[in-house]
């Protein structure tokens, strides 16, 4: 049987400008390497016993046409200077039989470094809660990571984070950042 559980995952990032939305939409798409793929947004689980590959290596196992299942964090703008931010964020337990969590973030105004602390930090929060690992949420990110980590629950967090500035000239900027799930050959 065919339950189509994902063993293997890839980050990625991607900017894009053009006059055009849509195409804007495209060339972040290119930058990040999946536009020939037909992508299926997902929601937010990390599956058990999937393995985080390098981004170069992801790229390689994709065919023109395939279908791709993403998690996507995706912004625009068309506002010259406007700075702008897409992130997933990924936390994954100590035990690989158990899920993790991926989250997208997209923000205005956000740098790169803050909109990726905040998508990895939404993703640890959301496994430390299934869990049951207690931490306080008024805790600043760097502090709960530590408890996190300490907690022998959660193994790794991490980010990947597109931002941008608006075009100077008023072109549609988009970015994305992605967490591209990989099928074996059998399509698990």
């Amino acid at each position: 049987m065919n339950n189509m559980v994902p063993k293997k995952v890839f980050l990625t990032k991607g900017v894009g400008k053009h006059k055009d939305q849509l195409a804007s939409f495209e060339l972040s798409l290119r930058n990040a390497g999946i536009e020939k793929c037909n992508i299926v947004y997902v929601s937010s689980i990390f599956p058990p016993e999937c393995k985080i590959i390098p981004a170069s290596k992801g790229l390689d196992l994709l065919q023109p046409g395939q279908i791709t299942y993403c998690v996507v964090a995706k912004n625009q703008t068309k506002e010259p200077n406007r700075l702008i931010a897409a992130s997933i964020g990924l936390a994954t337990p100590k035990y690989q039989d158990h899920h993790g969590y991926l989250s997208e973030h997209h923000a205005f105004g956000q740098t790169a470094k803050v909109a990726g602390e905040y998508a990895e930090d939404l993703a640890a929060t959301m496994l430390a809660t299934t869990l049951g690992v207690p931490f306080n949420p008024n805790l600043a990110w760097d502090e709960r990571k530590q408890v996190y980590k300490a907690s022998g629950h959660i193994f790794v967090t991490r980010n990947v984070v597109q931002s941008a500035t608006g075009d100077k000239d008023g072109l549609w900027t988009t970015v994305i950042a992605a967490a591209v799930f990989v099928m074996d050959d059998d399509g698990s």
